[in-house]
């Protein structure tokens, strides 16, 4: 797999999920998955089309029909997208990025007691 260095927007991201899911599917496929109102058939086509330009799938050809399948993992894209949230809004601090969710209230203490056993096992490798 190789590295990621770009980001999706909201729709590409929407159709790497069904194909993180999917595994590999056709364009009508993708469709199926994606909630209603339906995109058009040639919108997702071209969605899809861009995805291979920027190096996130890549496909297989049957005949005129293509088979689409990620080349990106979804954990990569995660890490990246994390990376770059952090990066960019947190002043790569993770500490200030669970302080920000803390304070709205979006990590409860259960998490945050996760969150500590996390931390412990990493101080003791």
């Amino acid at each position: 797999m190789q590295a990621v260095d770009k980001e999706l927007t909201k729709a590409e991201e929407q159709i790497m999920q069904v194909l993180w899911t999917l595994e590999k599917a056709f364009v009508k496929d993708i469709i199926e998955e994606l909630p209603e109102p339906k995109p058009a058939y040639n919108t997702v086509s071209t969605i899809v089309r861009i995805l291979q330009e920027k190096g996130f799938v890549s496909h297989k050809a049957y005949g005129k029909s293509h088979e689409y399948f990620p080349i990106i993992s979804k954990e990569q894209y995660s890490t990246f997208a994390t990376e770059k949230l952090v990066e960019g809004y947190f002043q790569n601090s993770f500490s200030s990025l669970f302080s920000f969710f803390s304070k709205k209230g979006k990590i409860d203490v259960n998490e945050a007691d996760e969150i500590m056993k996390m931390i412990n096992q990493m101080k003791e490798e």
